[in-house]
């Protein structure tokens, strides 16, 4: 009897005969990337790099050093620098650079349906499936693939937004205050701590919307796998960090979510509609630049309207953006009071993971946000329901006990 490796052998001798040469190895290193992504960082090697005729573009593009060296000298990327921001893929001119996938994993725990699969979807999900694609025809996309659920992180980014509005209104007083935000992109928080940490007094101590969606699902369901999915590979490096690693399991990107459909030969437009909507408007814009702010002034001004000093923005996307905003807010060079980066080009809509092009994925975003029932969490009452089912039912509780909430940086 042939043993596998033997069989393997035959089909290879088999294929050559036609003229197709195959490869008579595999590289472990990208088998254990699909098998175990949490070991490597969110940008992986697609093949071997060791000579470069383009003087190191990957490196160069990378302001958080996470290219090393390994004690042979050939080039890695050390996973607790890397964020996932995608720059060295875009520089590198030979495509030998990829995003981590976190498939199999995920289709594993699926298929053991040993835990609860749920998926969190990011804002930024309107049309990224097809024009014909609603919200509900994607949830119901999603249990056919076989997750018990599919949770708006949008939602999150309602609360979110209170917690914001309500720390603006508490801390600034004086026309010389400012706040950094937004929590929602790792990026840009990455940004803030590791080259402009003296920056972090004025960073509301919040999480993310997708980190507060995972926790809050965990605790609402205790023995839930959650599953995040959407533009961004740098989602994948904040699932990881250690203060919030409980939050979320495993996170997909909306390429590899189009590829799981496509193998499981899941046709969205032609299912029926699994329609529950609990977002508001200001929780639907945080995808695109702009909207973090629009929805934090939104809710100060419902929560206190005859404040003095109002919500006045600025805002950058993109990583040369951003740096350029910050720097000119040091000198003093601009007098906003509320600063919001984004570290893609046009938001979460620009990730690069993204199917369908920024304009696109903007204009998706902004006539969903349109045809919200509410228009800030303040008067949204699925929040408001969410918020006393853990436990805050006075500001001061939601401000002070949230560690659902909160992180420290």
């Amino acid at each position: 009897m042939k043993t596998f490796h033997e069989l393997y052998l035959d089909i290879l001798k088999q294929e050559a005969g036609k003229g197709r040469i195959l490869e008579e190895e595999y590289d472990p290193y990208h088998l254990n990337c699909l098998l175990h992504p949490e070991q490597h960082a969110p940008v992986i090697f697609a093949e071997e790099c060791e000579q470069c005729a383009y003087e190191r573009a990957c490196e160069n593009s990378c302001i958080f050093d996470a290219f090393e060296r390994d004690e042979n000298g050939r080039v890695v990327i050390n996973p607790e620098k890397c964020i996932g921001c995608g720059a060295c893929v875009d520089a590198c001119k030979l495509e030998r650079l990829a995003a981590n996938k976190d498939v199999v994993p995920v289709l594993q725990a699926i298929r053991e349906k040993k835990r609860e699969v749920y998926a969190l979807i990011a804002p930024a999900f309107l049309g990224q499936f097809g024009e014909k694609v609603t919200v509900g025809k994607l949830r119901a996309a999603f249990k056919a693939m076989g997750f018990k659920g599919m949770v708006e992180v949008a939602v999150f980014a309602d609360i979110l937004t209170l917690k914001e509005a309500l720390e603006f209104d508490a801390n600034i007083k004086e026309e010389h205050d400012f706040q950094l935000t937004s929590c929602c992109c790792p990026v840009w928080i990455a940004m803030i701590r590791k080259i402009y940490h003296q920056l972090l007094p004025h960073v509301p101590g919040a999480v993310s919307p997708m980190v507060a969606a995972g926790r809050v699902v965990k605790q609402l369901h205790p023995d839930a796998m959650t599953v995040f999915i959407g533009p961004c590979m740098a989602k994948k490096a904040e699932a990881r960090e250690k203060d919030i690693a409980d939050a979320v399991d495993y996170v997909l990107t909306f390429q590899e979510v189009q590829d799981m459909f496509e193998t499981a030969d899941i046709k969205p437009e032609e299912l029926g509609e699994d329609e529950k909507e609990h977002s508001s408007r200001a929780g639907r814009i945080y995808a695109r630049t702009g909207g973090v702010s629009e929805a934090v002034r939104m809710t100060v001004k419902q929560l206190n309207p005859g404040r003095k000093i109002e919500v006045k923005a600025e805002q950058a996307d993109g990583v040369p953006a951003c740096r350029a905003m910050i720097e000119r807010l040091q000198k003093g060079e601009i007098h906003a009071n509320f600063y919001e980066g984004m570290g893609c080009g046009g938001g979460c809509v620009g990730g690069p993971k993204r199917i369908i092009p920024v304009d696109e994925g903007k204009e998706n975003v902004n006539a969903y946000s349109k045809r919200a029932e509410y228009k800030t969490p303040l008067e949204n009452p699925f929040v408001l329901e969410l918020l006393s089912r853990l436990g805050f039912d006075t500001v001061e509780e939601f401000l002070q006990k949230s560690d659902l909430l909160v992180r420290e940086f």
